[in-house]
Formats: C-alpha cells, sequence, structure tokens
C-alpha cells in the first residue's frame, strides 16, 4: 500500500498459460533490463533504473528500462507502445484490498470486505477466503498478461499487520502471497514482493523481485538485501526524504531508488 498511513492449504488454480521464452529480437534484456529466467519470465536484476506512475497523463518517455502503471488504467496498445521504447512493464494491481472504482468491484461478495485502509473507497480483504480470491484475482492476472504486460505488482500485501477487521495471521498472509506468486508465474509474468518487510526471509524465493516504499524514512532498506543477494531487483521509492538523505546508502545496498510524490504522477528524482 503506498504508505500515507503508516499502519495489507495455498489454493493454485491450474488456468496454466505459461508465456514461452522469448525470442531474441524481444525487448528481453534491452536497455539492460535484466535477462529471461529459466522459465521464460522476466527476471529484473538489481540496481535497474525505473518509473512508476499511477496517476495523470502517462509519460512514456522517461529514459528508464522498467515501468510501473495501473493494470486497470492502460489498454494494451500503451504497453506495446512502452515494449517499442525498450521498456519491460510491471502491471500495478491490489490483491490485497478492494477498490469500488474498479470495474470488477461488483463481483467481490460484501462478506469478503473489510475496514478501510486509509484510501477513499478501498477497503482490506479477507485474504483466507482463497476460494473466491483465486479466481477474481486469476481474471485480473489474465487481463494484465492479455495486454501483454512483463510483470505483475500485486499490492495490499500485508494486511495482517493492519487493522483489516479480519484475525488474519501471518500464516494466512504467507498462503496468500504465495498463491498470488503462484497465479502470475502460470501467466508467465513476474512478479513482485510489495512491502510486508517481515515475510522477506519466507518468501524471497516466491518472488522475482520487491517493491518498497519509505524504507529509508523507516530505517528499513537493508531488510530488503536478501533479494539482491538472490540476484533480484528492490525497486525502491521515497516520498518525504531528499535523495542526498537516502541515496548513498540505497546505492550501496544495490537498491533502485528514486525520490516520487504521493500522488504518483510523472514526476521522478532519481538517485545518481
Amino acid at each position: 500500500m503506498r504508505r500515507l498511513i503508516p499502519l495489507l492449504a495455498a489454493l493454485l488454480l491450474a488456468v496454466a498459460c505459461t508465456a514461452a521464452p522469448e525470442g531474441p529480437d524481444s525487448p528481453d534484456g534491452a536497455r539492460g533490463s535484466g535477462g529471461p529466467a529459466r522459465s521464460g519470465r522476466w527476471l529484473p536484476k538489481p540496481g535497474l533504473a525505473w518509473q512508476w506512475q499511477l496517476s495523470g497523463r502517462l509519460d512514456p518517455a522517461v529514459d528508464v528500462p522498467v515501468y510501473d502503471i495501473d493494470g486497470f488504467d492502460h489498454p494494451a496498445a500503451t504497453v506495446a507502445d512502452l515494449h517499442r521504447r525498450g521498456r519491460k512493464v510491471i502491471c500495478y494491481l491490489s490483491t490485497g484490498a478492494w477498490e469500488e472504482f474498479r470495474p470488477d468491484a461488483a463481483r467481490f461478495p460484501a462478506s469478503l470486505l473489510g475496514l478501510g485502509n486509509g484510501w477513499e473507497g478501498e477497503r482490506w480483504l479477507d485474504i483466507r477466503r482463497t476460494d473466491v480470491l483465486g479466481p477474481l484475482m486469476a481474471a485480473r492476472l489474465d487481463m494484465c498478461r492479455a495486454k501483454g504486460f512483463d510483470a505483475v505488482e500485486p499490492d495490499n500485501m500485508d494486511g495482517y499487520r493492519n487493522r483489516t477487521g479480519f484475525p488474519l495471521t501471518a500464516a494466512d498472509q504467507l498462503r496468500y502471497n504465495r498463491l498470488i506468486a503462484a497465479l502470475a508465474h502460470d501467466r508467465g509474468l513476474a512478479v513482485g514482493l510489495k512491502n510486508d518487510l517481515d515475510q522477506i526471509p519466507q518468501l524471497v524465493d516466491d518472488f522475482d523481485f520487491a517493491v518498497n516504499e519509505q524504507c529509508a524514512q523507516y530505517g528499513e532498506c537493508e531488510r530488503l538485501a536478501p533479494f539482491v543477494r538472490a540476484g533480484k531487483a528492490v525497486f525502491h521509492v521515497e516520498y518525504e526524504r531528499e535523495t542526498g538523505e537516502f541515496c548513498p546508502q540505497t546505492t550501496r545496498l544495490g537498491l533502485s531508488s528514486m525520490r516520487k510524490r504521493y500522488e504518483l504522477d510523472a514526476w521522478r528524482r532519481p538517485c545518481p
């Protein structure tokens, strides 16, 4: 979850449509964007520069090898354009919270909706209900794959650490996060672990990269080191710290760091 307020038996759906390895003329590996994993999916390497834009008119001309954009808001044509520009493209989705403004919002039973997560129109989900959430999230990941995305950023993946309205445990969260990772991998998509620092030791092998907000502000950046040691990118942003305050540390740790505004528009200030 974009952290404005410091406060989300694994069911594997075998609708397996794993993508074939990309050919030599694909953008895989272009501009230093990492190479294909043995499975054929993208595997981003530490230190890759990136752009994260979830609001405003998309600026496709930022000279970086990785873009992270909203999966619902952008059509396949946008993803294809970014690919032509040599970018890899990550599909942002909320997998741990319900959003009333999404086109599939009515498909979520009321019994799955918990307390608000600090964002207007959003409520935590009961992630224990994988029997219902599994198919709903599989459909969202199918959308990402159909639009041509290379990876997915599942958000609100640390509900057990927040007041959700449900008695979620760490075991519930591990089970659900691994489900989301497996569903993404079944579709040939790389998948990132969003925040959820406490469970990195258990989940680093299940995820292909990490996405983190404000680890410098909260003194947590060293906890992301297992991803870097495993050769996996950590895409990191700060909102309230100047680059001079965090870049020396995060660059040393191998993080892909930049400063953004909370609204996550096109503006960015990367580490030098």
